[in-house]
């Protein structure tokens, strides 16, 4: 028995060093800076009186005082400025194709659901409205390559008008685009699909429909991929795949001489009320009649469908932070009440109230920074992990506003967490603060 205790009194001490390895290990992004500042202000006099010329040295030696009680509180930190930052970044990406819709371009679609089709016819009637530039219709072929969860976006479109209306959108090669206008069964696909499936220029690829199929019944079509394209902004859309739709009316079992949309360009954007008008119009009391809208009114209620993901980004956002506000806010008021007796000390020695307000508010925002900054690196390798997931819906990126606006949030959290302290230590009398115990 004497031996059972024994060696489950070394286990229960060798996992308790190793969790506290374990813990050193993850957590060493917060203490190793302060550590390395601490040992050098002990041991570079220059480096000391560069600290204590800034008020400096006394915060940074408060917050490392308790250091269990240090990283806990800058992982609360940590973990809302990530949440905060990779949120933010995510809800940006989702509205970017409203962002970056053009103001010239209209989207015309089946006034009952815009799932429902189009008569093909319904495109020439359109380009002879007044104040077009120029008209492409679109159909959705539902397309995947190898298996059925492998979707790829596949659009069989006009493929002579396509970039006359999404010029700016899709970026190509004037060589690929010729050669993709050449081959009825060429296909112009998108970098990010491209990268991801590992396709490259002159592949023949198979695309199989999971909507449609072919008069012989197979519901697979081949492909030559003839050009690669780009987005005109870092957010731009690459995921899709666009091919020929003539070839494919001429193909398909059933539905033909249907279209999805079309995407209309006008002259000038003073004239969308007015073109809207004029086409629906053109189409009232019909079989199929039309809704036509801005593209950026049609982006935004297709995202609209999800859900409203900035009412849910904020309510997280703010959930996160208000926590960590009570958490940091607490721990500041408690770390400076338990150092009554050496502010009392300190203003003894002829430290003004109005200096140990100051640095009282330096250990505060110096706290929220070594969390918030960690946050923000951990969310830039969020945001590279994610556009790196295969068919992520979107392209999140780290705008310089965002980091601007994150910084903002952590001079916010560190004065208002510390200013409850600092406004007592300010009033704190030497004799009550000698006193307290």
């Amino acid at each position: 028995m004497t031996l059972i205790k024994t060696l489950l009194g070394k286990l229960f001490r060798a996992t308790g060093w190793l969790l506290k390895m374990i813990f050193l290990v993850i957590t060493s992004p917060i203490w190793v800076p302060f550590w390395l500042i601490s040992w050098a202000m002990e041991n570079f006099s220059i480096v000391r009186n560069i600290f204590v010329a800034t008020d400096l040295y006394i915060p940074i030696k408060n917050l490392s005082r308790k250091p269990l009680r240090f990283v806990l509180t800058s992982i609360a930190i940590f973990i809302a400025f990530l949440i905060y930052v990779a949120l933010t970044a995510f809800n940006d990406a989702m509205n970017a194709g409203v962002e970056l819709s053009a103001d010239d371009r209209l989207i015309s679609v089946n006034k009952i659901n815009f799932t429902q089709p189009l008569p093909i016819s319904y495109v020439r009637k359109v380009e002879s409205v007044g104040g077009i530039d120029s008209v492409v219709h679109l159909n959705w072929f539902g397309g995947y390559y190898q298996e059925p969860r492998n979707q790829v976006l596949t659009f069989a479109v006009d493929e002579t008008k396509l970039l006359d209306v999404y010029g700016g959108t899709i970026v190509v090669d004037d060589t690929q685009h010729a050669n993709w206008q050449k081959n009825r069964q060429g296909a112009l696909v998108g970098k990010a699909v491209a990268e991801l499936q590992g396709w490259k220029l002159g592949d023949r690829i198979p695309l199989s429909s999971n909507i449609f199929s072919q008069r012989d019944g197979n519901s697979t079509w081949e492909f030559d991929i003839e050009g690669i394209f780009t987005g005109g902004n870092a957010q731009d859309d690459t995921n899709s795949v666009y091919i020929h739709y003539q070839y494919f009316n001429e193909t398909q079992s059933f539905g033909g001489d249907m279209i999805g949309w079309m995407g209309i360009k006008t002259i000038d954007p003073k004239l969308n009320e007015q073109v809207i008008k004029n086409i629906d119009d053109m189409f009232v009391n019909t079989s199929y009649e039309t809704e036509t809208v801005p593209e950026k009114a049609f982006n935004k209620s297709f995202i609209a469908q999800l859900g409203n993901i900035g009412l849910i980004v904020t309510s997280v956002v703010f959930a996160a932070f208000f926590i960590i506000l009570v958490i940091v806010g607490f721990s500041m008021v408690l770390a400076i009440r338990e150092r009554t007796n050496e502010i009392g000390v300190m203003k003894t020695l002829g430290f003004t109230s109005g200096r140990i307000f100051k640095m009282i508010l330096i250990e505060s925002t110096l706290l929220t920074f070594t969390g918030g900054l960690l946050g923000l690196v951990a969310a830039s390798f969020m945001v590279t992990w994610l556009n790196q997931v295969p068919q992520f819906p979107v392209t999140v990126i780290l705008k310089p506003g965002m980091l601007v606006q994150a910084v903002g949030l952590m001079f916010l959290l560190g004065f208002v967490t510390g200013i409850i302290p600092a406004m007592n230590a300010l009033r704190l009398n030497i004799i009550t603060a000698l006193s307290r115990r």
